[in-house]
């Protein structure tokens, strides 16, 4: 299926890793041109070279999205590079679990006030977009009780609330706005395959109370993304979809 997504500008925050790289060289397989952003210098630089390669060009800057000033410029100058913006996609979060007032701090400040300030900055970009859309990555963690009361659940909850009253304001300029709540993802490397290595038993008890036996690869999570992002999906606006192989157990409706 085309997706039609060939020469259109996706941006990506936090996506030098995990599932926003991924996410990025998928949009690039399909002909996307990508912008990034992520802390660490030398893991934009060879994200950004990666996503090169699959023939598309490619953008990215070393941004803390805490930083207002960077993150404004790094939205600016990725227009600019590659000629305006089509998609925004949501990625970054300080993750974790840390359930003190700095550990709440942090994950406000990343997870709900710098996506916050990187949506007015890409607005204005996407109002000129012939399909503009944006994708939030959200988190099973939002949806039900998930190991305990920290901040990344409660903060991933609310976003969901945000972006889903931001589809309602912006439908009417054809802006889409939408959601991908996955489950646990199994990324090399990645944040499951620590926990795999470091505390097996945790791994097993998650893997376990999956009702397909395994955890997500990140492609499974990339596909929904493509397909939002997508002028194909151009009547789709407000949604949430869970990719989570049955974890969590409510009936979505």
């Amino acid at each position: 299926m085309d997706l039609k997504l060939k020469d259109k500008v996706i941006l990506i925050t936090g996506a030098s890793k995990g599932i926003g790289l991924a996410v990025g060289k998928y949009l690039a397989s399909e002909g996307a041109n990508i912008s990034i952003c992520a802390r660490n210098a030398d893991e934009v630089a060879a994200a950004v070279k990666e996503i090169k390669s699959l023939g598309v060009k490619a953008y990215g800057s070393v941004v803390d999205v805490k930083d207002t000033d960077s993150l404004t410029a790094w939205v600016e100058n990725s227009a600019k590079e590659l000629g305006g913006v089509d998609g925004f996609v949501s990625n970054v979060s300080a993750g974790g679990a840390d359930a003190e007032e700095s550990g709440w701090r942090m994950n406000f400040e990343t997870d709900v006030l710098s996506v916050w300030k990187t949506v007015q900055a890409v607005l204005p970009h996407l109002e000129k977009s012939a399909s503009p859309s944006i994708v939030n990555i959200s988190s099973t963690a939002a949806l039900e009780a998930f190991a305990g009361a920290v901040p990344f659940g409660t903060f991933k909850a609310g976003m969901l609330n945000y972006f889903g009253n931001l589809a309602n304001v912006h439908a009417a300029q054809g802006i889409r706005v939408n959601s991908v709540s996955p489950g646990p993802v199994f990324i090399k490397d990645g944040a499951w395959d620590q926990i795999k290595a470091s505390m097996p038993e945790i791994y097993d008890a998650t893997v376990s109370a999956i009702p397909m036996g395994r955890m997500a690869a990140v492609e499974e999570v990339c596909v929904h993304v493509a397909l939002l992002l997508s002028p194909i999906s151009s009547f789709t606006t407000g949604a949430n979809i869970v990719v989570d192989g049955g974890f969590t157990k409510r009936i979505q409706y």
